[in-house]
């Protein structure tokens, strides 16, 4: 008998099942259906609509209907994804999911999302919003590869040509800080004497992009009161090359080394003034004219997940000359030696699940040597930083970031007279701050960073709170507006702060309100900002010069407002790229020794530049031009009554350059700043004391030269054929 049964089950088991798939094939089906809206309810067409791991689904219609079939049973998950939206993922249950609307957020990260503009332009392949790309910030005609000069083309700087520093927005060059990778940089200048302009220090070929901060800068950076210049280095160079430099005024040598995860670039350069002044005519006396040693190097190693950097660069640079003062019958002899070294070693890299660390740290040592006729004054600093940063994204729609910085200075100058007289002056200030700042993208068209800083300076002996928050609306795909509100606190200068131990200083302060609009698209550019700077706690002193005696106060205040225009354009004609920058600016300060309120003689109420950069392709050429105006700048004339009352002509320069391709990797390189060979004057140095008749004397403030000749050869030798340096002139 068991054996019959077992006979007769497989027939029956093959009916049963039979019996039970057509059960479930005629009465199991289900239907899904409803609709994909925006969250404001707009249907959204061509979405993708499934079941999570099946094959079952459907797009969405015109109207944004869908409707498919299914045999799945209980609870699933649907999946609904879209371009320019966030990815939906909601269970359902499947025998009752008819006629549902499903609302899908914008995908704030998209290219075409709102961004955080007030206050920042940005130039490199990283930016998200470029106003300069970073082949223009050397190839600008008068810069001679100096990307201080390039930067001084952009609208919210002054051009103080006697200087050769940046001025930012009714700010003295002092107050503006440069970051490289995220660690300051305590000397960013090269050395210089009064009324002789300077040089950034850096090589650009070295950086890949930068972020110039004319205001309303982030929490992450503190100790500036206008401004801040964030350079980053490469991270990873593109092939093994040599580059060699023969020029006017010196040598330059490169070299890059690539392996499979690090790399090594190195460069030298010589500068030798001595062929220029011999055949340009000088407006000073040289006794011997400048010349620089200079190096720099970036070692990069690459960890799975982070990369390691190491920066290091020296200066070792001298000038001698005789330089007419209006105080002395003779010229007085000026030289000046001076040792600079900074190095910078920072790690960037993720950990854990989404967050981000940045950290390093820097020290930079600067010596001078300096004399006039028999004054000797030798003056170093030593500076570090130490920086923690941590970052992570919440959500796509939140971003978190805090950390903390540790700042070291320093400072020790010996002043010798004839009369054996010896001043000395020392200050050790440590500056302890922390950051937080978070950024909330509230959708694809409005965003909002918001932040605070708090620092601790144990030589000053306080500890300041400094809130930020920056708004952005992006009303249409090309247009956006963007307002900014931040704190700002700096310890006085080493000129100040030197006397330290006989006065009470406190930090000086700024308030920024920044309204900006930016509009791109490709090949166009337009950047309206408006703005306005309250100062207050500048430093002031009661005598006509600064000495250790001097009675200081922090009483002083000031106001900057104006606005800046930026317009850059290559789809007007091919081949051509140009951009316009226009600056307005009011104001006025009462600090140092002023008697009262009066614009500082460093600003100009209009400064205008044009920029222009042809690629003349049967001659193998690039060809540019800018042109630099400035309205007059105020001066103090003692024959008058009224402070700051004098003015002088306005400014203007105009600059050529040519790149000539010998072949594709030897380039001759011609510049000429100022070819009209316009009369500048900067302003007016008067007599200390009146003549018999009771006027004072004065000199005029002009350029070393009415203009500067620049010829140089450049070779690159590589690999790859293609490679030149027209990114370095």
């Amino acid at each position: 008998m068991e054996t019959k049964r077992q006979s007769k089950n497989p027939l029956n088991i093959v009916w049963i099942v039979l019996f039970l798939f057509g059960t479930n094939f005629f009465y199991g089906q289900h239907t899904i259906s409803g609709k994909v809206t925006d969250e404001k309810g707009r249907a959204i067409a061509g979405a993708n609509v499934y079941l999570d791991g099946t094959y079952d689904g459907a797009s969405t219609e015109q109207n944004g209907d869908f409707s498919f079939e299914t045999i799945e049973l209980g609870t699933k998950t649907l999946v609904i994804s879209s371009l320019e939206y966030e990815t939906l993922e909601v269970a359902v249950a499947v025998s009752n999911c008819k006629n549902q609307v499903f609302k899908l957020r914008e995908n704030v990260n998209s290219l075409d999302a709102v961004v955080i503009t007030a206050g920042t332009m940005e130039s490199g392949d990283k930016a998200r919003v470029s106003v300069l790309k970073p082949l223009d910030i050397v190839t600008t005609a008068g810069s001679v590869g100096n990307i201080i000069a390039a930067l001084q083309t952009l609208p919210g700087t002054q051009n103080v040509a006697e200087d050769g520093r940046l001025f930012v927005r009714g700010g003295e060059a002092s107050e503006t800080q440069t970051y490289v990778d995220g660690i300051r940089v305590s000397q960013p200048y090269g050395a210089s004497v009064q009324n002789l302009p300077t040089r950034g220090r850096f090589s650009p070929f070295l950086f890949s992009g930068m972020s110039f901060s004319t205001g309303g800068y982030s929490a992450e950076y503190g100790e500036a009161l206008s401004s801040v210049l964030l350079l980053e280095t490469q991270d990873e160079p593109d092939q093994n090359k040599t580059e060699l430099a023969v020029m006017t005024v010196g040598l330059g040598l490169g070299n890059t080394q690539k392996w499979e995860k690090s790399s090594l670039s190195v460069n030298a350069s010589y500068i030798n003034l001595q062929p220029y002044i011999a055949l340009v005519p000088q407006n000073i006396e040289w006794n011997k004219p400048y010349q620089s040693i200079a190096g720099a190097t970036v070692y990069r190693y690459h960890f799975t997940n982070g990369i390691v950097k190491l920066y290091a660069a020296f200066d070792n640079s001298i000038l001698d000359i005789n330089q007419k003062n209006v105080n002395f019958a003779q010229p007085i002899h000026v030289s000046l030696l001076n040792n600079n070294l900074y190095i910078n070693a920072s790690y960037k890299g993720n950990f854990g699940t989404g967050w981000q660390l940045t950290t390093g740290l820097s020290y930079g040592y600067n010596k001078n040597q300096q004399q006039f006729n028999n004054v000797e004054n030798d003056n170093d600093e030593n500076a570090a930083h130490l920086k923690l940063k941590l970052r992570k994204n919440i959500s796509n729609r939140f971003k978190l970031s805090f950390g903390s910085d540790y700042f070291i200075t320093q400072f020790s100058e010996d002043t010798s007279f004839a009369n054996s007289l010896a001043l000395k002056n020392r200050y050790n200030a440590n500056v302890a701050a922390f950051f937080t700042e978070g950024e909330v993208l509230f959708s694809k068209k409005l965003a909002a960073k918001v932040g605070f800083r708090i620092s601790n300076n144990d030589l000053l002996n306080e500890t300041t709170v400094a809130p930020r928050i920056s708004v952005a609306y992006k009303p249409s795909r090309k247009g956006q507006f963007a307002l900014a509100y931040g704190d700002f606190s700096q310890s006085p200068v080493a000129e100040y702060i030197k006397y330290s131990k006989y006065h009470q200083f406190e930090s000086e302060k700024a308030q920024h309100y920044i309204l900006n609009y930016l509009y791109t698209k490709p090949g166009q550019t337009l950047r309206a900002e408006a703005y306005y700077k309250k100062y207050s706690n500048l430093v002031q002193y009661d005598t006509q010069d600064i000495q250790y005696n001097s009675g200081f106060t922090n009483n002083g205040s000031g106001y900057a407002k104006g606005l800046d225009l930026f317009w850059r354009d290559s789809n007007l004609i091919k081949n051509l790229e140009y951009w316009i920058s226009y600056s307005y600016i009011d104001s006025e300060r009462n600090y140092k020794n002023f008697p009262t309120m009066a614009t500082p003689s460093f600003i100009a109420n209009h400064s205008v530049s044009v920029v222009t950069k042809y690629f003349i392709t049967d001659w193998k050429s690039q060809i540019g031009f800018t042109n630099s105006f400035s309205s007059g700048r105020p001066y103090n004339n003692p024959n008058e009554a009224q402070f700051m009352n004098g003015k002088t002509k306005s400014y203007n320069s105009l600059s050529f350059n040519w790149a000539y391709l010998l072949t594709t990797q030897k380039i001759l390189y011609f510049s000429v700043s100022n070819i009209l060979g316009a009369q500048n004057v900067f302003g007016y140095d008067y007599a200390k004391n009146p003549e018999a008749n009771g006027l004072y004397n004065r000199q005029a403030v002009t350029p070393t030269a009415d203009r500067f000749f620049f010829v140089g050869f450049f070779w690159t030798i590589s690999k790859n054929k293609n490679d030149n340096q027209l990114k370095n002139l």
